[in-house]
């Protein structure tokens, strides 16, 4: 479905680009900042509007080490459960609380068309067809289920390595409820991959 928005990127050697979705938030954001700079490695952020409201030195932080912010909506809205005016507004609010803090850390990202992913991966094709005039539209082809408080830790980890292929788009969470299975497997599937030569890139 919906073969014009990026699942996967074409890649020439051994790269895979990590993405964090729903933050950010105080310590699971914080928690994966740490991680990254630890490892020496840039990932891209898909922010809700309204926590960019509330935490706004959290988004600062992840501009000024190096990272992409992208857009998630400001309220976390499911595309097919919205009509397209309330959707496109809901999303325009939140790349200008994104905007805002991108003018006051003065950095320019040096995308031609912002990010934008549509929460649970739901959209409809008239929403998608207009976005895209604006944004690319980023959605992913390994989803780890840090999110998913049933999923024991080591099995996260060892189903995200197993599906996870050079220009795999990876979903974590920087979020409350997937921080338990975040904090876990983030550091080791980061050690695991640049182990085999990998490296991390944004989108």
């Amino acid at each position: 479905m919906y073969p014009s928005l990026v699942w996967k990127k074409k890649v020439k050697g051994n790269e895979l680009f990590l993405t964090f979705d729903d933050g950010p938030v105080p310590d699971a954001t914080e928690f994966v900042l740490e991680e990254l700079d630890k490892w020496n490695v840039k990932a891209t952020f898909f922010c809700v509007g309204d926590n960019v409201r509330k935490y706004p030195h959290l988004l600062k932080e992840i501009i000024k080490r190096g990272h992409i912010a992208g857009n998630h909506t400001f309220n976390h809205l499911n595309g097919w459960r919205n009509d397209n005016e309330e959707y496109f507004n809901n999303i325009e609010s939140c790349q200008a609380a994104i905007d805002e803090v991108k003018r006051e850390v003065g950095v320019d990202q040096g995308a031609t068309k912002d990010l934008f992913r549509p929460p649970y991966g739901k959209i409809k094709s008239s929403q998608s067809k207009e976005l895209q005039k604006s944004y690319e539209i980023i959605m992913w082809n390994v989803l780890t289920g840090d999110y998913d408080q049933n999923l024991k830790e080591e099995e996260c980890l060892a189903k995200s390595i197993k599906y996870s292929t050079p220009g795999s788009i990876v979903i974590f969470h920087d979020s409350i409820k997937a921080s338990k299975n975040m904090k876990y497997v983030l550091p080791r599937y980061i050690e695991y991959f640049l182990s085999k030569g990998f490296e991390f890139k944004t989108l």
